[in-house]
């Protein structure tokens, strides 16, 4: 088994107070920007199902002639290198999206359908998700959630606005002051669902984040470039087959390799996601999967208003350096991750500075504490 302690030089907690110029932002931006994770609100569940969205990579080769064939190469996403059949949905802008994972949450829907997820620690112990939406969508997506102060650092480089259920003000205040687009739950991109209790049951649909974005006239930009290096990967060394994410105290997070896909555990329990309701019809379980795990390392520390409004929030470094792992086809890649602002994406090296490579495929990114540990055998 191999674990990876937390560094001793940045294991320490930071307390940060957030200045005031955030709050006044916040108002130039809270009209657009309403409702809390705390208020149900009164939209009735329509019957709605995901969106199918293709991520083949290549198609197959076409035969012109009995001695000449061409193969043609789909072009790929920026956010998982995966090939995309529609290349006009390329050409527009990616839409994050704050997911739930409270235990009350789970199964959660529509975040296999993302084309990267994000996850990142909470208070309680608890950790949430950022799925984030470019070529595909989904019309039944949650449980959404409340922001942080973490969010708009993983979102601002992709220039995606931001659906949330709401924030303390102070925190929607640096969200904004990121220059980073708020969605909130106005009832234009969200509804209550009735199989859940609340906070657990504000769900959305990508259509309607999207639609919502154009009302606003939000900027309809891709990504500029790929989150990272996709291609022939770089090699790993072997018998990284169980991973185990030791968050908090709350049960660990293991991720078992099965020869073809990495599947998510909490402790012993599989990990579900649940389809979207149909008429007449019951949802169904499968297990959230994925074929890359990447692992930014990064300092936790504890931030609060500079006013002393709300209540301090755990949060995470992402401007700097740090430890950084890739997990794929049951190898490890141990590097490091750079950058020096949120405006940039995560650069990811080997130790002699050489640039590391991930191969295209389902893509879950851990912002992981740098004083917990990660292990894997």
């Amino acid at each position: 088994m191999r674990v990876v302690p937390g560094p001793g030089l940045h294991s320490g907690l930071v307390n940060i107070r957030i200045p005031l110029f955030a709050l006044v932002v916040f108002a130039l931006f809270a009209a657009a920007c309403g409702g809390d994770d705390a208020t149900p609100t009164t939209e009735e569940l329509a019957t709605l199902a995901p969106v199918e969205t293709s991520a083949a990579e290549t198609t197959a080769a076409t035969t012109t002639t009995p001695a000449t064939s061409t193969t043609t190469t789909l072009p790929p996403s920026p956010l998982n290198g995966m090939g995309v059949e529609d290349e006009s949905l390329l050409d527009r802008r990616a839409v994050a999206v704050k997911i739930d994972n409270h235990w009350e949450a789970r199964p959660q829907s529509g975040i296999e359908q993302a084309d990267a997820v994000y996850e990142l620690l909470v208070e309680g112990g608890l950790t949430r998700f950022i799925a984030v939406f470019h070529h595909s969508d989904t019309e039944y997506l949650g449980p959404v959630r409340s922001g942080r102060p973490t969010d708009p650092t993983l979102v601002k480089y992709i220039g995606a606005p931001l659906q949330i259920s709401g924030a303390q003000p102070w925190v929607s205040g640096v969200i904004a002051g990121y220059g980073v687009k708020l969605l909130g739950d106005n009832g234009n991109t969200t509804f209550r669902i009735q199989t859940k209790s609340a906070p657990h049951n504000l769900y959305g649909s990508t259509l309607l984040m999207r639609d919502e974005a154009d009302r606003r006239d939000y900027p309809d930009d891709p990504p500029e470039q790929p989150i990272f290096n996709f291609g022939e990967p770089t090699p790993g060394e072997p018998d990284a087959t169980d991973i185990t994410f030791d968050w908090s105290d709350r049960p660990v997070v293991r991720w078992e390799w099965t020869g073809s896909e990495y599947l998510r555990f909490n402790a012993d329990t599989p990990h579900n996601w649940r389809t979207a309701p149909v008429e007449d019809e019951e949802p169904t379980d499968e297990q959230i999967a994925a074929d890359t795990l990447v692992v930014i390392t990064a300092t936790k520390y504890w931030a609060s208003s500079s006013s002393g409004a709300g209540s301090a929030v755990p949060a995470l470094d992402t401007v700097g350096s740090g430890s950084a792992y890739v997990f794929y086809g049951g190898v490890v890649i141990e590097g490091q991750w750079a950058r020096e602002s949120v405006d940039e994406r995560f650069e990811l090296t080997l130790e002699d500075g050489s640039a590391i490579t991930i191969p295209a495929g389902r893509l879950w990114i851990s912002i992981f504490p740098n004083n917990q540990q990660v292990t894997w055998e």
